[in-house]
């Protein structure tokens, strides 16, 4: 890959972390840096497969928290169509209904693209087309807290499902499959999004670089 703001090639952040650890804060960090006209933010949690085609009590069994819960090839597609300058349809998914919604986003090209999830740096194809690869870190207590409120108040979830689905899933594919990630980090942010000295030192590293 050619150097970052080579031949006006837009400036790839991969931002990483558990369930609740505070991408979406950093990912806003970011925004703040930048402006938000200048930022193309691929959502991560958008490019679940769609499961359109099997019956909704199939679908309640869905692990989301294994990699293969995720279009890889879709979002490689997508990141490599904004790399190119060329806006995409980002899907959207329908968390009540387990699948992918009709509706879709349109996400313009930018000179930095920022790629949020908890599988961020899982994907090695996806790595190298990154040129800041971030990892934010938080206590599991935390992460379950926030996970707990953002499903019940914006998803519609029980908070009984979302323990049971924790305990099940969450926990233990954090520990075998996103928690390794952390060693491709060229930044790891401890505390989640609440480490201000940590954001600011992104920040400055973001502004020497873009």
């Amino acid at each position: 890959m050619s150097a970052p703001g080579g031949h006006g090639q837009p400036f790839v952040i991969g931002v990483a972390g558990g369930s609740g650890s505070g991408k979406t804060t950093v990912t806003r960090r970011v925004i703040e840096t930048v402006g938000r006209a200048g930022v193309a933010v691929l959502n991560q949690d958008n490019y679940y497969r769609d499961q359109s085609d099997i019956p909704f009590e199939t679908r309640l069994k869905t692990n989301y928290d294994h990699p293969a819960a995720f279009d890889w090839t879709l979002l490689r597609a997508h990141l490599d169509a904004l790399l190119a300058g060329v806006p995409i349809d980002m899907p959207e998914y329908d968390f009540t209904n387990h699948t992918r919604s009709l509706q879709s986003t349109t996400v313009l090209p930018g000179s930095v693209v920022v790629l949020e999830g908890f599988f961020a740096l899982y994907d090695e194809a996806l790595r190298g087309r990154m040129h800041l690869k971030v990892f934010v870190d938080a206590d599991a207590d935390v992460r379950f807290i926030r996970r707990l409120q953002r499903d019940t108040q914006e998803r519609g979830r029980t908070p009984e499902s979302v323990i049971a689905q924790y305990l099940e899933f969450v926990r233990p594919m954090h520990l075998s499959f996103v928690e390794p990630t952390k060693r491709y980090a060229d930044v790891i942010i401890p505390h989640g999004g609440m480490n201000e000295p940590a954001l600011d030192m992104l920040t400055a590293r973001i502004r020497a670089t873009v």
